[in-house]
């Protein structure tokens, strides 16, 4: 009577922890933690467009057929680009024109360059790596004017969203002179510009 009396509430216990204990065997459900995939955002800019700037630069002029035949001094100057981002690439055609003041010597001081040409650039994001080329004139004082060619290369890259800073190497010849047949001028710019890009 004493075991029964011992042994009827241990197995009454057990058949109640019983269920409890198994029930804890069961796999625990884990919902899966979904993380968001992050999107790319797009650093790069949108070349496409019009762009207006100011540049200022110093040049070489080295003369065939005068006495005095070399002088480096300052330009300045205007330009205007119209460009088309294709994605990594990006064409563009535009104008320039610089002042100076160099001394040619006797072909007198030259006055001008006005450059109109294309320019086909490596779009890298922020940057653009180009290079350009296209129909030049000169204009001087004393020799008159002469058609021409200039081929460079440059960079240029983003400020601000509107804003760009640009620098340019620029190869000019000019051999076709009104008034000096027997004059060639080659120069050699190194322009800095700053853009504004609508």
């Amino acid at each position: 009577m004493k075991f029964a009396r011992i042994a009827l509430p241990a197995l009454l216990a057990g058949s109640v922890a019983l269920p409890a204990f198994a029930g804890s065997l069961e796999p625990t459900v884990v919902e899966p933690v979904v993380t968001p995939v992050p999107v790319p955002v797009a650093t790069g800019r949108d070349w496409t467009g019009f762009s207006g700037g100011v540049q200022l630069g110093y040049g070489s002029f080295d003369t065939d057929g005068t006495p005095d035949d070399y002088e480096e001094a300052m330009t300045y100057g205007l330009k205007s680009y119209y460009d088309y981002d294709f994605g990594d690439w990006v064409l563009g055609g535009g104008l320039q024109y610089d002042w100076t003041d160099a001394d040619l010597g006797d072909a007198g001081d030259m006055d001008a360059i006005m450059r109109a040409g294309a320019r086909l650039g490596y779009d890298m994001g922020d940057t653009m790596v180009y290079g350009t080329g296209g129909y030049a004139k000169a204009f001087t004082d004393d020799a008159g004017d002469s058609n021409g060619y200039f081929a460079g290369v440059g960079t240029e890259t983003f400020l601000t969203d509107n804003w760009t800073v640009g620098t340019e190497v620029i190869y000019n010849e000019f051999t076709d002179f009104d008034d000096a047949d027997d004059m060639d001028l080659k120069n050699t710019q190194f322009n800095v510009s700053l853009n504004y890009r609508f």
